[in-house]
C-alpha cells in the first residue's frame, strides 16, 4: 500500500513503513507500507519502481494522485 503523506495515520494502521517516494513531477510524497508478516525490502524496491511509473503516467493523463494506491506483490 502507498499512502500519500499527510493523510490520516489510521489509513496505515498495522502496516510497516518501508520507505517514501516523491513524485518527480509535483513533489507529493507517498509512504510505501507493507504488512509486518510479509516485510520485504526487495519487494518494497520493486513497488517503488512500479509506483514511480504509475505517478508519471497519472501526470501524462492529467489525473490527480489518489490518497491510497494498492501496490503489486
Amino acid at each position: 500500500m502507498a499512502i500519500k503523506k499527510g493523510q490520516s495515520s489510521e489509513k496505515a494502521a498495522g502496516l510497516k513503513e518501508m520507505g517514501t517516494l516523491r513524485c518527480d513531477a509535483c513533489g507529493e510524497e507517498f509512504v510505501i507500507s507493507q504488512e509486518p508478516a510479509v516485510e520485504d525490502n526487495r519487494l518494497a524496491g520493486r513497488q517503488a519502481e512500479w509506483l514511480e511509473k504509475v505517478l508519471r503516467e497519472e501526470h501524462e493523463r492529467e489525473k490527480k494522485h489518489p490518497d491510497r494506491i494498492e501496490l503489486p506483490d
